[in-house]
């Protein structure tokens, strides 16, 4: 079999540095459990000062990094209580209320709609990493190869939809309407699908699983990764314009009185760090890239501007 041609890249090259609510909804349901088994409730009591309460999605690119966090933090006298759950609504109904200090599950795209969704005002703090997505296919060497008809599946959630849409257009393969953000971009928005694409639209985190079943799929390069496809291999085009690489920034997020709080600098020193850093370099060999841009004395200014 033919080595398969090298991925289609758009913009500058790959460099280190939200949701609709019927799945939002499905999700809460599965995570549900995990809250209650992890002890959700009673996780927020106590008033030691030197205390962090936060919530975290069970994952490796989550989980690892703030278990090291939890080590660097009690060299300076921090105890760091965590709660690992696989929700992703309650994290920020939890900060919000004020029953942990901190969340680390989601990008600044995902907050943005999550806050405009659910009248909430959970703000980012500092961020940890960029998670690289592409459209991937396990049947097809290029995007030119994919036949009139071919079933692209896209996530579901608004924010993570049209990066798939995004990149179609980018290659050449359809057109939408340019003026809309990336964030906000989706089917609706397409103005000319020439080859009669058709697209499925299914949970963010299913998406390396069902490329199977599909001609090709947005997907995360982690997930593509962690579910044993070669990345540069299956992918058709990777995602690489700094434009796009903001919105999909993870960031630590805390209610706005508490991002330049003493805890919230403590953390930003664990996770901003080189042991950190260096977790990242070496997971899944680098398909994750570790972003240290976002601090807390500019949060409140980046958040300012990506809202506007």
């Amino acid at each position: 079999m033919p080595h398969p041609p090298r991925p289609h890249r758009t913009g500058r090259a790959l460099r280190t540095s939200l949701p609709r609510r019927a799945a939002l909804a499905a999700t809460a349901v599965l995570g549900l459990a995990s809250f209650t088994g992890c002890g959700l409730v009673n996780a927020a009591g106590g008033g030691d000062d030197r205390t962090i309460r936060m919530i975290v999605t069970e994952s490796a690119p989550y989980q690892e990094p703030t278990e090291i966090a939890k080590e660097l933090l009690a060299d300076e006298g921090w105890t760091l209580e965590t709660t690992y759950v696989t929700d992703i609504i309650q994290p920020n109904q939890v900060v919000q209320q004020g029953e942990y200090d901190a969340n680390f599950f989601q990008h600044l795209a995902y907050l943005h709609q999550f806050n405009q969704d659910n009248d909430t005002e959970v703000a980012p703090a500092f961020s940890v990493y960029y998670a690289p997505s592409g459209i991937f296919s396990l049947k097809h060497d290029s995007i030119e190869d994919l036949p009139d008809g071919a079933t692209i599946s896209l996530p579901v959630d608004t924010a993570n939809n049209g990066r798939g849409l995004k990149l179609l257009a980018e290659a050449g393969a359809l057109e939408i309407n340019e003026s809309v953000p990336v964030t906000e971009l989706s089917q609706r928005d397409i103005t000319d699908n020439p080859h009669g694409f058709e697209f499925v639209e299914i949970d963010q985190q299913s998406t390396a699983q069902t490329l199977p079943d599909v001609d090709a799929g947005l997907a995360f390069a982690r997930l593509v990764a962690e579910a044993g496809h070669d990345v540069e291999k299956t992918a058709l085009i990777l995602e690489d314009d700094e434009e796009t690489q903001v919105p999909y920034t993870n960031v630590v997020a805390v209610t706005p009185d508490e991002v330049a709080s003493e805890k919230t600098r403590a953390l930003q020193d664990a996770f901003q760090s080189p042991e950190v850093e260096e977790w990242y370099a070496e997971y899944l060999g680098g398909a994750l890239d570790y972003v240290d841009t976002v601090t807390v004395d500019n949060a409140g200014e980046t958040w300012k501007e990506f809202t506007s």
